[in-house]
């Protein structure tokens, strides 16, 4: 299990999260922030600093996104673990799902 980002972070990329991920966990493509879930420990420091309350334990990611988990999970398939968000910097690209999202006007 993992914590996952979901919708409201698309565009938003406030960062708040990564100042907080005691493991450095959590990495930037495009348009939003994804969690790997192999590298994160489960301690919850990023969901309460999360201003748009994109972050959700994955068992707990409500329904209407839940393309989010598989979407955490698939974006770090052909990165594999670095170990560290820090070491590979913003990534260009992101998840077909998140791709797929309208921009949202005035952000990013």
């Amino acid at each position: 299990m993992t914590y996952i980002i979901a919708e409201p972070c698309v565009d938003v990329l406030d960062k708040a999260c990564i100042e907080e991920c005691p493991v450095d966990c959590i990495y930037e493509g495009n348009r939003m922030l994804y969690i790997h879930p192999d590298e994160c420990v489960d301690c919850g420091a990023c969901e309460p600093v999360c201003p748009v309350e994109a972050i959700f334990y994955e068992d707990d990611v409500p329904e209407q996104w839940k393309d989010y988990t598989t979407a955490n999970y698939e974006f770090f398939e052909d990165l594999g673990s670095p170990g560290g968000a820090s070491k590979v910097g913003k990534i260009e690209k992101d998840h077909a799902v998140v791709a797929a999202q309208p921009p949202r006007e005035g952000e990013h």
